[in-house]
């Protein structure tokens, strides 16, 4: 059960990689995501620290 688990994992993130070389829209998106996430952890980061002041 574990084998077949872990294969499905690498299987599926191999197939994403691909997908996402290969596709301008899928790799435009990935950036976006990154993007938001970056944003929001300096958001975060912004108010604790002025939480601390």
């Amino acid at each position: 059960m574990d084998d077949k688990f872990l294969s499905g994992i690498i299987l599926g993130m191999l197939g994403g990689a691909l997908i996402v070389t290969n596709s301008v829209k899928a790799r435009q998106m990935v950036k976006d995501g990154q993007t938001q996430v970056k944003e929001k952890i300096t958001e975060i980061t912004e108010k604790d620290k002025k939480k601390k002041s």
